[in-house]
């Protein structure tokens, strides 16, 4: 019997200097602060289709951004080659920047506007992003955040 309530009363105190571990741990602040989101890429651009893949980017896709762009959607955007890669990495890696992900409703909402702005059907741009595939494979799409130490 005394051997349980030690038990007991050891299990008691485990518990209680654990919630007290974690209450301060949370009083104190999270060194990193969350930043914009980077919305990454990977393109394999099939040999013989830089040139057009290149110039794709340069119009439509450079196009397309800097609408983004103004109206306040992306921050900012670029493209990054991978010098040396191997044969299982991506050529490219197209960046949009964000401050925020949007809402499913502002998503449609943008989406809209978009279509409003762009002077081709849905069923022209989906025809022209399959066409693509001729000279370039995205290879991965990732959603990172860019995270700042807290000063």
């Amino acid at each position: 019997m005394i051997k349980s309530i030690r038990k007991t009363l050891f299990i008691l105190l485990f518990a209680l200097s654990s919630t007290m571990m974690v209450s301060s741990a949370v009083a104190q602040e999270w060194p990193l602060v969350g930043g914009d989101y980077w919305e990454v890429t990977g393109i394999d651009v099939h040999d013989g289709g830089s040139y057009k893949y290149a110039s794709w980017l340069a119009s439509e896709w450079r196009k397309n951004l800097e609408f983004s762009k103004s109206k306040g959607w992306i921050k900012d955007y670029m493209i990054l080659a991978n010098v040396h890669g191997r044969s299982d990495e991506a050529d490219l890696y197209l960046i949009r920047v964000m401050e925020s992900v949007p809402s499913g409703a502002e998503g449609e909402k943008r989406q809209k506007e978009y279509q409003e702005w762009q002077t081709k059907t849905i069923t022209e741009m989906q025809a022209e992003s399959g066409n693509r595939a001729e000279y370039r494979e995205v290879m991965s799409s990732s959603l990172l955040q860019h995270l700042t130490f807290r000063d």
